[in-house]
């Protein structure tokens, strides 16, 4: 069985609170909202389908509803982004050095924001991490979009108050465009030049040497491909996959107290 320690419900419970049936009405009593998330991590850590929930946890009919109602609500997004902002002030997290990178996933369970590669059809986990490999942003879209159009739709899923100074990513995001519009909210983007560019370079050496570092990224992507339901996108509704990529990132940070 999986356990939540004592110590990391304190944190969140307020963002999960108990469903409210009123006193004589018929039926069962209403699940501990502790239970559900236990049985949903059980999920996200073996990759097992709903229906082969071990029966130590609640019914996987209640803890499926209760889940989509989480990713719904967003309220593991809530959850994730008050941990974060309390690793920040606690000195954990280091926003000055950031990497951002994306990594494919298949889609077997069909739905919204799919799209067809070479690979085959798929999204992308696009993720921002700071200098330690910790998250600062993740989010899910369609893998026919190039990532340089996806870095700003990243933001929207940032965490914490601080945009990074530095951006480091691949030769994926040389694009001047992009350089300039995160120029002008104080972001610096470094990433090495394509080999068939031929604007001249923009890149200044000393502060490409920040470029060595970007395997924090990669092991970022390793650590949540630990668990076994990220690997495959078996959810219809892309708020649930992205629920369980929030709640592996929320297990990594977790790891942090």
């Amino acid at each position: 069985m999986i356990r939540l320690l004592d110590s990391d419900w304190e944190r969140i419970r307020e963002h999960f609170p108990e469903e409210n049936i009123p006193d004589g009405r018929p039926g069962r009593k209403p699940v501990p909202t502790r239970l559900v998330l236990e049985a949903v991590l059980w999920i996200l850590n073996t990759g097992a389908q709903w229906h082969m929930l071990p029966q130590c946890y609640p019914n996987y009919k209640t803890v499926h509803r209760r889940f989509q109602t989480w990713c719904r609500n967003e309220v593991l997004r809530q959850a994730l982004t008050d941990i974060a902002n309390e690793l920040r002030e606690r000195g954990a997290l280091n926003e000055e050095e950031c990497f951002i990178d994306a990594t494919f996933a298949m889609a077997k369970g069909g739905g919204a924001e799919i799209g067809a590669t070479k690979r085959g059809k798929g999204l992308k986990i696009m993720a921002i991490v700071d200098r330690h490999g910790l998250p600062l942003s993740v989010s899910t879209h369609a893998a026919n979009h190039h990532e340089v159009r996806l870095v700003q739709l990243c933001f929207d899923f940032y965490m914490i108050e601080a945009k990074p100074e530095n951006l480091i990513g691949d030769r994926a995001y040389d694009s001047d465009p992009l350089d300039e519009q995160l120029r002008r909210h104080s972001i610096e983007m470094i990433a090495p030049h394509r080999s068939n560019r031929s604007k001249p370079a923009t890149q200044d050496g000393r502060r490409f040497r920040r470029y060595a570092r970007r395997w924090l990224v990669e092991r970022f992507f390793a650590w949540i491909q630990w668990q076994r339901r990220i690997l495959v996108r078996w959810e219809y509704y892309p708020q649930n996959f992205l629920g369980f990529v929030q709640l592996a990132c929320l297990v990594i940070l977790f790891r942090r107290f």
